[in-house]
């Protein structure tokens, strides 16, 4: 009998766990900041339970994702301190201190693909390798100006550089977007050459004005945090402006 209720309460405990192990649930506002905090982009289902439409469906989508940590909160009164009014699935980045909601009420079907598509898409990091996918998002933030980092990935430099960049973007959140350019992708080489450049001149650091489609590169030399910032900061002094823009060919004289 005692070994019958032992292992009745030992699976009851397992099976808890594993539910809160599956999304952690967030009880106060604090709680709540300190999760949006812990990583550069994290997701929140403000929900009413476990048992809500789209509970499943998020635990599920984030067991795919596997970079993107999340959390519940089932506390109704913390929700308008993220103007939630409703069920919502949220996410939280920090790169340019933006929340996506995804409105369950206004969602016509709820499914873990669309869910990962959901967190994918708004999957913005301090720096963001650029892909059909980030695209989206990287567009649609209300941070219109990108500094991209074009560099081929298998180089003896790929890695310490895109460091070295995700080490600097926080000093620039809601200025720049630091963005990663792959010139060993096919796909990239319209990117490459809307700047003037080729895969073997790489790696490069330029940057791109959605505001005024403009764009300019670093001069060559070497890619150090001191001369990315003072470039990032010329932008932001204006002094770009009268800078002959990338890509551009020089004018002949007649």
């Amino acid at each position: 009998m005692l070994l019958s209720l032992f292992l009745s309460l030992f699976v009851s405990s397992v099976t808890a766990a594993g539910k809160d192990a599956a999304l952690p649930k967030l009880d106060d506002k604090e709680a709540v900041e300190s999760f949006i905090n812990s990583a550069e982009v994290v997701v929140i289902g403000f929900l009413e339970g476990e048992d809500s439409h789209g509970y499943a469906e998020l635990v599920e989508a984030i067991k795919r994702s596997e970079t993107v940590p999340a959390a519940v909160c089932t506390v109704k009164e913390v929700w308008p301190d993220y103007s939630v009014s409703s069920e919502s699935i949220t996410l939280f980045r920090k790169a340019d201190n933006h929340q996506e909601n995804l409105l369950l009420s206004e969602a016509k079907k709820v499914e873990a693909d669309g869910l990962l598509k959901f967190i994918n898409t708004n999957e913005i990091r301090y720096i963001t390798e650029y892909n059909q996918v980030t695209a989206v998002g990287l567009f649609n933030s209300e941070v219109a100006t990108h500094l991209l980092l074009f560099a081929n990935r298998g180089s003896k430099e790929f890695t310490e550089l895109k460091e070295r960049l995700a080490a600097l973007a926080p000093e620039f959140t809601g200025k720049f977007l630091f963005v990663l350019i792959n010139g060993a992708v096919k796909a990239n080489i319209k990117s490459l050459s809307y700047f003037g450049l080729q895969s073997k001149d790489l790696p490069r650091v330029g940057i791109y004005d959605g505001g005024s489609d403009m764009k300019w590169l670093l001069p060559e030399g070497e890619i150090s945090t001191e001369r990315v910032r003072e470039f990032c900061q010329s932008f932001l002094r204006g002094e770009l402006k009268e800078v002959t823009q990338a890509g551009e060919k020089p004018k002949t004289e007649l």
